[in-house]
């Protein structure tokens, strides 16, 4: 699919069919999501890929999804037949950075003002939703409360310097109730872009 179209298609989507996902297409979405960018190529990102019943029944319980389903939504977790958790690592940056070719000449410890495994974690999360979409897909994001991480860590045995960042739902769309917020609309695109200067035009 053209690039633009794609961006363009890209919607969060909270209901599903239920049809699984081939497992060649799911490959591709992944080794897509793999591609972005990775400050000092430390790749301090991981998913899990969760295709068993049993734990996405489990992974909707701690996303408390029947309380949404009594909000009259449609069932979103338990309809999606994949859920890829997106995890990074803060622990691998720092390793990273503190190797010959990355290290301060002043030996100190970098600051990292900006912690850019979050910001390579949005990139990944990005490349994921958009390859579900070229991959003919629907694709969703939700994060979780602080004790629904802690569950959803113990559940898939995540390691503890392994961060989970949010789930993204996968499979075939089914019609759904959109979101109130898409009401709103794009900010215009001149007050989101400013020239040479904040506020240039």
């Amino acid at each position: 699919m053209e690039f633009a179209k794609v961006v363009r298609s890209r919607r969060m989507v909270r209901h599903y069919t239920g049809e699984p996902v081939a497992e060649e297409g799911l490959a591709r979405i992944m080794d897509t999501a793999r591609r972005g960018p990775s400050a000092g190529f430390s790749q301090g990102l991981a998913f899990v890929v969760v295709t068993e019943a049993d734990l996405r029944s489990k992974i909707a319980h701690i996303a408390e999804e029947p309380e949404y389903v009594r909000r009259r939504f449609e069932p979103w977790l338990s309809s999606a037949p994949v859920h890829v958790v997106c995890c990074v690592s803060e622990a691998a940056y720092r390793r990273r950075y503190e190797e010959p070719d990355k290290r301060k000449p002043s030996g100190k410890p970098r600051a990292w003002p900006v912690p850019y495994w979050y910001v390579d974690g949005g990139c990944a999360l990005m490349l994921l939703l958009l390859a579900a979409v070229d991959e003919g897909l629907a694709a969703g994001f939700l994060d979780l409360d602080p004790q629904g991480y802690v569950q959803l860590r113990r559940l898939l045995d995540i390691p503890e310097e392994v961060v989970p960042i949010g789930l993204v739902t996968l499979g075939y769309p089914a019609p759904d109730r959109r979101s109130g917020s898409v009401a709103r609309g794009l900010r215009p695109l001149g007050e989101v872009v400013h020239r040479n200067h904040w506020g240039g035009a």
